[in-house]
């Protein structure tokens, strides 16, 4: 046999046994993790099986009964999808965007509106791009959602004649709320940032993710995030994040980490590079993304001191 086909056969075997399952593998993390294949996926309901995720959708949908006088359904296309949010009009002239992580709806960020409401803000509680009632097919991780943001908020501006809007975003939802209010065309409505669990780039989160399955990192997230996410969103999700951007802000932010959250971990690194008016509050409790369901009260008052001292 000739050397060549020696090669071939050896190339070919260690493609066969040694690549071709971490591709089929990533393949299958892609699809689950960032592409909704039917509309009953990341749909207005509890998006997996966790109790105290049960209680907080429970307790937010019990904050809309409440209020329901006050919502109305709206709608809107953003770069050719038609997406739904649930607008809570307390008669106010200020807004806030609420902007819920991968897999849940507006109906969960419910939850999460008291105290703006307490401090004189109307509530726009928004489907995300493929995720409830909104259309679309693959999570970008907010590279291309953050363009959404900023629609809604022309939205209320030209609708609702709200010219004061903050964002409160959650994991994905808080980096999605920072490319948005940081693009050179971001709407001037926009007044400052809450954000619960911000990772530095979504690789820290998604890293983190696997260690805790005892997956291997290499070459699972740089075929999942570098080749499949870049390929869709046209970024490169490896070398991109939250900690490229924090540096354009020039308006006040608000990071809250919980010291139990153990994907997003570096929260001190984007605090450090901030140089916009900036507060950061740890919390003792609570996984990623369930702070408020452990600190209430701490949580709340930290969003009405954040707004009383800091937001004009």
């Amino acid at each position: 046999m000739a050397w060549y086909y020696i090669v071939l056969i050896v190339i070919g075997a260690i493609f066969l046994f040694g690549i071709l399952p971490f591709f089929l593998v990533s393949n299958r993390i892609y699809s689950v993790l960032f592409v909704r294949n039917n509309k009953k996926k990341w749909s207005r309901t509890v998006s997996w099986d966790d109790e105290e995720l049960r209680v907080m959708f429970k307790t937010g949908e019990q904050w809309g009964e409440k209020y329901d006088q006050y919502r109305k359904t709206i709608c809107i296309n953003s770069c050719g999808f038609n997406l739904v949010a649930e607008y809570f009009d307390f008669g106010y002239d200020k807004a806030v965007i609420i902007i819920p992580g991968r897999m849940e709806s507006g109906t969960y960020s419910y939850y999460f509106s008291e105290p703006y409401r307490k401090m004189g803000y109307n509530v726009l509680a928004i489907d995300n791009r493929c995720h409830g009632l909104s259309e679309g097919r693959f999570n970008c991780l907010g590279l291309k959602e953050y363009k959404d943001i900023m629609n809604w908020a022309r939205y209320l501006e030209n609708n609702e004649n709200i010219h004061h809007v903050l964002i409160h975003g959650l994991c994905i939802g808080s980096a999605t709320g920072l490319y948005a209010i940081t693009d050179k065309d971001a709407p001037k409505t926009f007044k400052g940032i809450i954000a619960e669990g911000m990772y530095t780039s979504f690789k820290e989160s998604f890293d983190n993710h696997l260690v805790e399955r005892h997956k291997p990192v290499f070459p699972i997230s740089q075929i999942v995030l570098g080749l499949m996410m870049g390929l869709v969103s046209g970024r490169s999700v490896t070398r991109q994040g939250p900690i490229n951007y924090v540096g354009k802000l020039d308006k006040p932010i608000l990071f809250m980490y919980s010291k139990e959250d153990i994907y997003s971990v570096h929260g001190q690194d984007l605090f450090d590079r901030v140089k916009a008016p900036k507060k950061f509050v740890w919390f003792p409790k609570g996984v990623h993304s369930h702070i408020r369901i452990n600190n209430t009260e701490k949580y709340d008052e930290t969003i009405m001191e954040f707004i009383k001292e800091y937001i004009k």
